[in-house]
């Protein structure tokens, strides 16, 4: 591997090792510096050579006063236990048939963490350590992931409590005071604590789809799919619930193309925009099913759902955040990790969406789906 070097001062000259192989920095064209992670490299006798930018900044330690100095002081590394990293690993003096160590935490001077994973190069299969190439790596981002899986547990178990409370209490209630109740008391405790055992029921499935949906395990079953007769179940059902059949619009192209997909995860993406729509926003919430252009190469036609209403809409500046985790469009309660999913289940499909701004004013969400006809059907 061929770095650069500078000598600090007081420290010994150490010269530019020469490249050696197809595969070194130098005949790639690449500076040590533009490396987005941090590189530190000691030579044969322990002494570093290579202290980049990055390892610049993630350990506060300037280049100048790392170079030439022993790999064990210019970066004196502790286990999460307090022992001395370098002395327990001994890269120089350890087994002759280490390659490497895999990436752990390990503690900087003052206390703060940093990923660490090293690499032992030797000229032979079983011969001495001609260079100890070190990777330094923030845990910012390790720590953002923390933190959201932490909102995550919150959140579901802020949501999950008031459901629970309630069926606890009505149920408790119903078992002491059995005989005081008349049948159409007892009829609307039952009902809430069914709604109440359905939004659990709801709050856990999200909670599984966003595992699926981050692990890449997010199994998708086709069948053939009406996408007008879907949509047209929704609004039926938001009627017999109580709203007006005029506030809703529905359009449909034909012909449409035959469309493959899981029937009950575009329910729940269809579930997911128009309540979203009817919650949120005002006026006539209009959805149009029409063909167009596949989001996936190789095939011509898909099917495109656009769901509009005529309320204030989202912020241009908010345009951004619409399908992460927690982004609520008002105060209307919700786990905010309804569009996440939603997001998640159309691009399992092979499919795109993308929110923006209706004629009428208020949100637009577009989903497109490929058409996707099983192989054995082509």
């Amino acid at each position: 591997m061929s770095v650069g070097t500078s000598s600090a001062p007081g420290a010994r000259e150490v010269r530019r090792p020469s490249a050696s192989r197809p595969g070194d920095l130098a005949e790639l064209g690449i500076d040590p510096d533009d490396l987005p992670d941090g590189l530190v490299v000691a030579d044969e006798h322990g002494h570093v050579i290579c202290f980049n930018a990055a390892a610049e900044r993630i350990t506060a330690v300037r280049a100048a006063d790392a170079l030439g100095q022993r790999l064990e002081k210019a970066l004196p590394l502790e286990d999460l236990e307090g022992r001395r990293w370098w002395q327990l690993t001994d890269p120089y003096g350890g087994l002759a048939i280490r390659r490497r160590q895999p990436e752990r935490n390990l503690l900087l001077p003052g206390g703060r963490e940093v990923l660490v994973s090293v690499r032992y190069v030797r000229g032979e299969p079983v011969g001495p350590v001609r260079r100890v190439v070190v990777s330094l790596r923030d845990t910012e981002a390790r720590r953002r992931t923390e933190r959201s899986h932490a909102e995550l547990i919150a959140t579901v178990a802020h949501e999950l409590r008031s459901p629970l409370t309630s069926v606890k209490g009505f149920t408790a209630t119903l078992l002491a005071k059995w005989a005081r109740f008349t049948d159409d008391q007892k009829r609307l405790m039952l009902e809430t604590v069914d709604a109440d055992a359905d939004r659990v029921t709801r709050l856990i499935a999200e909670l599984l789809d966003i595992s699926r949906i981050d692990s890449g395990r997010l199994e998708v079953r086709r069948q053939p799919v009406d996408m007008g007769a879907a949509v047209g179940r929704h609004i039926q059902a938001y009627v017999a619930a109580g709203q007006p059949a005029d506030r809703f619009l529905l359009r449909v192209e034909q012909p449409l193309p035959d469309l493959w997909a899981d029937p009950d995860k575009i329910d729940q993406v269809l579930s997911n925009l128009i309540e979203n729509a009817v919650r949120h926003g005002d006026g006539t919430v209009t959805i149009d099913v029409t063909a167009t252009a596949s989001p996936r190469e190789g095939e011509d036609t898909g099917t495109s759902v656009t769901v509009s209403d005529e309320g204030p809409g989202i912020p241009e500046e908010s345009m951004n955040r619409v399908f992460t985790r927690f982004w609520r469009g008002s105060k209307r309660g919700g786990t905010g990790l309804g569009l996440y999913i939603v997001k998640g289940i159309v691009e399992a499909h092979g499919g795109a969406i993308e929110v923006g701004r209706a004629p009428g004013g208020g949100a637009q969400f577009r989903f497109t789906l490929p058409v996707a006809a099983p192989a054995y059907l082509t």
